[in-house]
This record gives structure tokens, sequence and C-alpha cells, in this order.
């Protein structure tokens, strides 16, 4: 059981029967009356997020959430396919359990499965992947790393503002947390 004293970024708790990770929270001391804390929090199944207010001393119970390490296989139409790196047991995820993270999904890449009652509900992906860009303006002579920037589409379809400078066919680091360009890796 978790009190609301044990609020932290990235707890898992279990609210009205879903789970929910903490996004951010804040204890109030008011001057008069009893302390409570706001908090945002998370979905894990459906994504959606929520902003309550607990009592000071409320309890929660522990999501019967785990995470197994997988790897990415290939996304067909009954979704996408990944293999426990373990017991090599297969599970297929629909796209909305996935979310956005299809966008930076590359075949036999490392993830993490998040699993609430033996079901998988969501793909952990590492901080950053290298993509290659399929479509891009072509760079020209006298564009700089610094300056201004443009759309290019990289390999999964995800659509990432790059320096002027990147061209088609360039290896490209990309956060999947913010979905940004990092930087060019050499080929």
């Amino acid at each position: 059981m978790y009190e609301t004293s044990d609020f932290k970024k990235g707890l898992k708790i279990l609210l009205e029967d879903q789970p929910y990770t903490i996004v951010d929270f804040q204890h109030v001391k008011p001057g008069k009356g009893n302390q409570f804390t706001r908090t945002k929090l998370k979905n894990m199944l459906t994504g959606s997020n929520l902003e309550r207010t607990f009592k000071s001393g409320e309890k929660f119970e522990v999501p019967d959430v785990a995470t197994r390490d997988a790897s990415f296989l290939y996304q067909d139409d009954n979704g996408f396919n990944f293999m426990d790196k373990e017991d090599y047991n297969q599970y297929t995820m629909a796209a909305e359990d996935i979310g956005d993270a299809n966008l930076y999904l590359l075949e036999n890449m490392e993830v993490t499965i998040l699993f609430f009652n033996d079901r998988a509900i969501g793909v952990d992906l590492p901080n950053s992947v290298v993509l290659a860009v399929q479509q891009t303006d072509p760079g020209v002579k006298g564009n700089t790393v610094t300056g201004g920037s443009k759309p290019a589409t990289m390999e999964t379809g995800l659509v990432v503002q790059v320096p002027l400078h990147i061209n088609e066919g360039d290896r490209l680091k990309i956060d999947t947390r913010t979905g940004e360009y990092s930087e060019r890796v050499n080929k």
C-alpha cells in the first residue's frame, strides 16, 4: 500500500481499479485546514490524463504491473509483434496499445513491454533511436548546422524538424521522449 506521503514522479498506483502513473504532484500544507496532495496522473491503459486532489494519509494499492524485456519483430494486420527475450514467448499488441511508439519501432529493436494483470498494455522505448531520413528537401551549399530548420520524414513515418544541411539517407539520433532531432550519426 502507498500513502500520499510516498508519492514521487513515476510511481504507479491503483485508482478505481485502473493503473495510473504519477506525472506530477504537490504536497500542500495550508495555514488552516488539513494537508492535501494535488496530483497529475496518467492512465496506463488509456493514456488519458487526470488531475486529482487527495487528502493527506489516503492509501492506494500497488497495481499488478510487470515489465519484460522484448524485441520488436514485425507489424502485420493483427498488430505489433514482440518476442520475450527470456522465454521466447510472442506478444501481439494493437496499435491503440502502442500509441506513438510505433513511430520509433524498427525490427529487432530492444524494448520493455508493460503488463497489467498479465495483459500487455504498453511499450517503453529506449531514450533515443537512430533512424534514416527517407524524404526531405535537399541540402544546399551554404546551409549550416545553425540557423533554420526543415521537416524530414524518417523511415518509420515520423516527421522531425532538422537542420538545413541534413539530406536523404542521413542517419539521425531522435529523442523518443520529445520526438526531436538530437544529432547526425556517421554511417
